[in-house]
């Protein structure tokens, strides 16, 4: 059993923030598969302190959930710290700081993985949370701005002497986005050197690569993301074979295909049907990737409209 400060996880699997993925209905579809702690999407400081309703959706965990890990961003001190406050009381078990988003409209703003670029204004935002709430805080953060400003392990020190209770690692540049090979031997290094708990990210589409991150870089935890988007059967199988060496067997069409009417429903009744049909679209579409006529069902997905519609469809691969 991995514990991050007082809360303690079941197991090492952990599914990451996702812009636009993670919201309620996905975190419950990964809770069922037994994650150990899922993560909300990020969550913008100053929406929250402004008392956008999208803002506090968002953040705001279910009481049936946990433990959650509310992910915020932000580049002011103060604010952060007020918006940690304000986390904290919707329900956060653990909240998260955002060090690592490579999005050019984050690092424009001078947040996400620009913060990279910062260490001191970095330093004083940790800080300023971690002495704003009771809960723990974690930072999630990259392996540098790029390849010549690889500045990891500051960024690991900082924070674990700002009093961060676990460290993720996404081991890319923000220069790199999402392509090239993530550099797990980075995240050895922070493990080598840090005294809490930290998490490997990266890299992780089946659950024999979990077993060899940590194998090589003796992470405490595994987080698994894009590899889970349409499989979020990944998570149990990880969790199988990393905590009880078994290897279960893969999902069948049928399966996925109910996981993903589940979903589906569990969105409707989270954010109405005019807004989950649309939304599931995408979710649909990596349900069925790789199925048969798989471009041909996207495009119909992609025309729905109502759950009606939807569900016709799916059903109809039930068959």
């Amino acid at each position: 059993m991995l514990k991050i400060g007082s809360v303690k996880l079941e197991n090492r699997v952990v599914a990451a923030p996702l812009a636009g993925i993670t919201d309620r209905a996905f975190r419950t579809i990964l809770q069922s598969m037994g994650c150990g702690l899922v993560f909300t999407e990020m969550v913008s400081d100053m929406g929250l302190l402004y008392n956008s309703n999208k803002s506090r959706q968002i953040a705001e965990p279910g009481e049936e959930e946990g433990p959650v890990a509310v992910q915020i961003f932000g580049s002011d001190p103060g604010a952060m710290a007020q918006a940690a406050h304000m986390v904290e009381k919707m329900g956060a078990d653990i909240i998260d700081i955002n060090i690592g988003c490579p999005t050019p409209k984050i690092v424009r703003n001078g947040e996400g993985a620009a913060l990279m670029l910062e260490p001191e204004l970095s330093r004083k935002i940790i800080r300023s949370v971690v002495t704003a709430v009771q809960v723990p805080v974690t930072v999630k953060m990259r392996k540098g701005w790029d390849d010549e400003r690889c500045n990891y392990l500051q960024m690991a020190d900082i924070a674990v002497s700002e009093g961060v209770r676990a460290i993720t690692l996404h081991p890319r540049t923000r220069m790199q986005f999402f392509s090239g090979q993530a550099d797990w031997q980075a995240i050895a290094e922070v493990k080598r050197h840090s005294t809490v708990p930290v998490i490997g990210s990266g890299d992780i589409n089946k659950a024999e690569d979990a077993v060899r991150m940590v194998a090589e870089t003796g992470c405490d935890a595994v987080m698994i993301g894009r590899g889970a988007l349409g499989n979020p059967f990944l998570i149990r199988e990880t969790i199988a074979l990393l905590e009880h060496g078994q290897k279960i067997q893969a999902p069948s069409q049928k399966e996925k295909i109910t996981l993903a009417i589940r979903h589906l429903e569990l969105a409707i009744h989270y954010k109405g049907e005019h807004i989950a049909v649309r939304e599931m679209r995408k979710h649909i579409s990596w349900y069925t990737k790789g199925m048969p006529a798989a471009a041909r069902l996207r495009d119909q997905i992609n025309h729905t409209v109502t759950r009606q519609e939807m569900m016709k469809i799916l059903e109809g691969l039930l068959v």
